[in-house]
């Protein structure tokens, strides 16, 4: 079993230390954030062995190192796939209707936000949602009709009917 005091008596001593190193070796503080987050969350996975470890710290840091190495030669390659393929064609900036569509469906509640977009954005069925969502049909039914309804009063110019008149299923 875990001893999870000791593993927070390990992180606190340490978790300065070790983000100064991540720092240093990534040389960008959020990078460093990441990996220092990764080294530790498998120290955690494998505290039984590494709390006998004869120098805990050494084994995080070298963890870190390693995080920092492979994420570089990753990126390094996506790189080289940049170099070869050139630069990624110009996307245009989006257009008013998806700014417009955007802030109101930020304005939802999460729930019926995720009904419409699996509804609207990948054809599912009110069945298909609700066994991906773990909810009955009903209340997926009433997901998407308040979500239209509330989208109808956010959107200048739409109505729920014509939301519902270009339902897909």
């Amino acid at each position: 079993m875990r001893d999870a005091s000791s593993f927070d008596e390990f992180y606190r001593s340490t978790s300065r230390r070790m983000l100064r190193y991540g720092y240093a070796v990534a040389g960008d503080y959020v990078e460093a954030q990441d990996l220092v987050q990764e080294a530790y969350a498998r120290a955690w996975r494998q505290w039984g062995r590494m709390s006998a470890h004869p120098a805990p710290e050494a084994w995080l840091r070298l963890v870190v190192a390693r995080l920092a190495t492979d994420r570089w030669r990753r990126l390094r390659g996506w790189q080289a796939a940049l170099v070869r393929s050139g630069p990624p064609e110009a996307v245009p900036p989006p257009g008013e209707d998806a700014v417009l569509l955007t802030g109101a469906l930020r304005r939802l509640p999460a729930a019926q936000r995720q009904a419409l977009a699996l509804h609207y954005l990948f054809d599912m069925s009110v069945d298909e949602i609700a066994r991906e969502t773990g909810v009955p049909t009903g209340t997926v039914k009433s997901w998407l009709s308040r979500g239209r309804a509330r989208l109808a009063a956010l959107l200048p110019g739409v109505s729920a009917a014509e939301l519902e008149a270009n339902d897909v299923a």
